[in-house]
């Protein structure tokens, strides 16, 4: 009987450290992934998002798309 709580024990640490060693894993690529690069403004990043779209679709020429990626840049 003490064989067995032994071996249900060692089945839930080693379930409990999977889980942690996943969580710290995960924890550490968010924070690599929040650091890298400049920061953006919410607004920016969507108005950037939303030309290329357009740009996409066709719906603005590569003149204009240039000129407004230029303008965004600037604010």
């Amino acid at each position: 009987m003490n064989v067995f709580i032994a071996g249900v024990v060692i089945v839930v640490l080693l379930g409990l450290a999977f889980f942690f060693v996943l969580t710290v894993t995960e924890a550490g690529q968010l924070l690599r992934g929040r650091r890298a690069g400049p920061a953006v403004e919410p607004g920016r990043d969507a108005a950037t998002q939303e030309l290329r779209l357009r740009y996409a679709r066709g719906e603005i020429t590569r003149e204009e798309y240039l000129q407004r990626k230029i303008d965004l840049e600037e604010f």
